[in-house]
C-alpha cells in the first residue's frame, strides 16, 4: 500500500539527517496521498539510519494504523489535526533544528532579513503559543498561528513546516534554519534591520514567477 509514497516518505525523513536538522531520533516528516487520504509518517523512536520503506507507518485521520508494524510518530496527532483543517496540505516537517528553535524558545517571530527568506517565504515567520508533545494542541496551535506561511516557530519546542507536498516542506525546514543561522550569527555582531516590505514582495514575486524549471 502507497509504496512509492512509503519510499519517499522514507527518503525525506533521511535528508532531515543529511542537512543537520535533527539529531538521535527526534523529528519527522508525514505526507498525504490525496486519492486516498491516508497519511504516511515516520515511526516513532526509530534511529534515522534504520528507518527503511517498510517501517512507515500508514494511517487515516483519525489516526488508526491502516498498515504497518510499528507505532507511528508521537506527533501523529499534531500532523493528523492540521491535515484535517488545511486541506492543501499534502506535506508536514517537525525538526528541532537549533538555529530555528532558539527562536521558538525565546517565543520570538523570526522577521525577514535576508533576500532568500525573502523569496522562499514573503513574510515574517510566525510563533506559537506553548503547546503540550503529543497531543491536538500542538496542530491546533499550527492552524490558529500560521496564517498563510509555510513555516511556523513552537514556542520552547521546534519547528513545523507544511507545504502542498512532503519534499516542499523540507525545502522550507532547510531554508528556515539556514535562515535562522544566519540571522544569528549576524546579530552576534550588533542590531540589524529586516528588509523593507516592498523590497520582500518583490523577491518573493520575482522567486514564484522565475525560480525552477
Amino acid at each position: 500500500m502507497l509504496e512509492k509514497l512509503k519510499k519517499e516518505v522514507c527518503e525525506l525523513n533521511k535528508q532531515l539527517v543529511k542537512n543537520q536538522l535533527v539529531m538521535w531520533t527526534s523529528g519527522n516528516v508525514s505526507a498525504r496521498d490525496p486519492q486516498t487520504g491516508l497519511i504516511v509518517i515516520k515511526p516513532s523512536g526509530v534511529l534515522f539510519d534504520e528507518l527503511t520503506p517498510d517501517k512507515m507507518v500508514v494511517v487515516n485521520l483519525e489516526g488508526e494504523v491502516i498498515e504497518g508494524t510499528l507505532k507511528p510518530s508521537v506527533d501523529t496527532a499534531s500532523h493528523l489535526y492540521v491535515y484535517k483543517y488545511k486541506k492543501d496540505v499534502n506535506g508536514i516537517v517537525h525538526t528541532h533544528s537549533p538555529y530555528a528553535t532558539s527562536f521558538a524558545v525565546r517565543g520570538e517571530p523570526l522577521p525577514i532579513y535576508t533576500t532568500t527568506s525573502a523569496a522562499v517565504f514573503g513574510k515574517e515567520i510566525p510563533v506559537s503559543d506553548f503547546a503540550y508533545i503529543g497531543e491536538e494542541e500542538i496542530g491546533q496551535q499550527i492552524v490558529e498561528k500560521i496564517g498563510d506561511s509555510p513555516a511556523i516557530l513552537l514556542r520552547s519546542h521546534g519547528i513545523f513546516t507544511v507545504a502542498k507536498d512532503a519534499l516542499s516542506a523540507v525545502k522550507y525546514a532547510v531554508v528556515l534554519e539556514e535562515t535562522a543561522q544566519v540571522v544569528h550569527l549576524s546579530l552576534l555582531r550588533g542590531n540589524i534591520k529586516p528588509l523593507p516590505s516592498d523590497v520582500i514582495e518583490k523577491g518573493f514575486d520575482i522567486y514564484k514567477k522565475t525560480y525552477g524549471q
